[in-house]
């Protein structure tokens, strides 16, 4: 029987899915097809191209099923609380995989076999471990955010710095270079209403500094790190608190450096002749980076392990991963050699997506894990810190104090436990 817990939970869904799940029992009993559920690649036109071009070479019968979260999760823990599991693979963002890890089979054997013929991106399979000792899932897919640049700023850049080892002090000389002989700010961040600048102070500022993004938000590193950080802010276009998406000031010219995501650069990063991509820059404790990671997992008591392992086993091969990259826009989790007809700016991306994954002092750091309702309410305690500490100037250790009690009532209130980089925790994530 269903727990009552299971119950609760999953409520009209399950009910709603009966018939689904009937007919599904039906054709993994006959061996007809792999059923594939994925919270990605949801929209109609992707999962057309799943169907239709990514899948086009595997010679066994695939369903594909993609499907918001909630009905996800409440699926996965329903089949795995009966016993009677339909589901052979299952594809979803990290985060979305910790509540049902415990329903999820280990894959350490799949991932040795794996690994014999292509090379994954190291820190995403120990991610794939969501924080256990076992493989919980194999790296699928990735998306992030990087920086990119006009071709005029290389001439700034300071003696010895290289695009893709730079450093937080090597941005600033060389966005200080760039102002200092032109009489503009060239600097650029998507600090606008609808940027992503809390993304840059999660993902890399907070772990390339501190190490953390929640148990270190008001430590000494992170006051050292927003005063860097507003000293820094001297050489930024001031123009980038209206800045929603980078690649129109990158455009026109108005910025010559910028952060932002791989689909809001995209647009200049087409134009191959002026501009450049590349990793983000380091700091003292590594290069934080914050990769939206998609993993493939197998249900513990799936119809056809076997069959599972071998669709895992395509999907990730390098030739598929670039299919997927060209028909779907998400870049590889292993190593692959680029084709050169491939659209300039999905390679300039593609290779700087690959030093920084690859930095031998990569440090990733994950979207918010367990906040349910209170994501924006995460988002905006980094925000505001950002316009108290950086815009309006305020006192460093004052604001941080304020912040971070907002900031720990969040993660009282969801009962959140900590994710990479921050170390775990048992029950909520302290702000320490």
């Amino acid at each position: 029987m269903i727990s009552a817990h299971v119950l609760r939970r999953t409520g009209t869904v399950c009910l709603a899915a009966a018939t689904f799940l009937g007919a599904a029992v039906v054709a993994a009993s006959a061996g007809a097809e792999i059923l594939f559920m994925s919270t990605q690649l949801r929209p109609i036109e992707e999962a057309q191209k799943m169907r239709e071009e990514i899948l086009r070479n595997f010679p066994e019968a695939v369903e594909f099923v993609p499907e918001d979260t909630g009905p996800f999760l409440n699926r996965i823990e329903a089949e795995g609380e009966t016993g009677k599991v339909t589901v052979g693979v299952i594809g979803a963002l990290h985060g979305d995989l910790p509540p049902v890890a415990r329903y999820l089979d280990g894959l350490d054997d799949l991932m040795a076999k794996l690994s014999a013929d292509r090379r994954f991106v190291p820190t995403f399979v120990e991610l794939g471990k969501l924080g256990t000792e076992r493989q919980v899932y194999v790296p699928w897919m990735q998306a992030t955010y990087i920086m990119a640049a006009s071709k005029e700023a290389l001439d700034y850049l300071p003696a010895g710095a290289e695009l893709d080892r730079l450093t937080y002090g090597q941005l600033k000389e060389w966005a200080k270079a760039i102002a200092e002989a032109t009489g503009e700010r060239k600097l650029g961040f998507p600090a606008g209403p609808k940027g992503l600048m809390h993304r840059f102070l999660q993902g890399y500022l907070y772990p390339s500094y501190t190490g953390g993004v929640v148990r270190t938000f008001k430590s000494a590193e992170a006051e050292a790190m927003w005063a860097e950080f507003r000293d820094l802010w001297r050489y930024v276009n001031p123009r980038s608190t209206s800045y929603d998406f980078m690649q129109e000031p990158l455009l026109a010219g108005e910025v010559w450096i910028a952060f932002d995501h791989t689909a809001r650069l995209m647009n200049a990063l087409r134009e191959s002749d002026r501009f450049v991509a590349f990793a983000a820059p380091a700091g003292p404790e590594g290069r934080g980076f914050m990769p939206v990671v998609a993993g493939l997992a197998i249900p513990e008591g799936t119809p056809d392990r076997e069959a599972s392992a071998r669709l895992i086993d395509y999907l990730t091969r390098p030739e598929t991963q670039l299919v997927t990259l060209r028909e779907v826009g998400f870049y590889p989790i292993v190593e692959a050699e680029l084709p050169e007809d491939l659209p300039a700016g999905v390679r300039l991306a593609a290779a700087a997506i690959g030093a920084q994954a690859g930095a031998p002092d990569a440090l990733p750091s994950l979207l918010p894990v367990g906040l349910g309702g209170k994501g924006g309410e995460f988002n905006k305690v980094y925000r505001d810190t950002f316009q108290r500490i950086v815009i309006r100037g305020e006192g460093i250790e004052e604001a941080l104090a304020v912040q971070a009690g907002k900031l720990a009532r969040i993660m009282t209130e969801t009962g959140a436990p900590c994710w990479a980089p921050d170390a775990p925790s048992e029950g909520a994530c302290p702000v320490e």
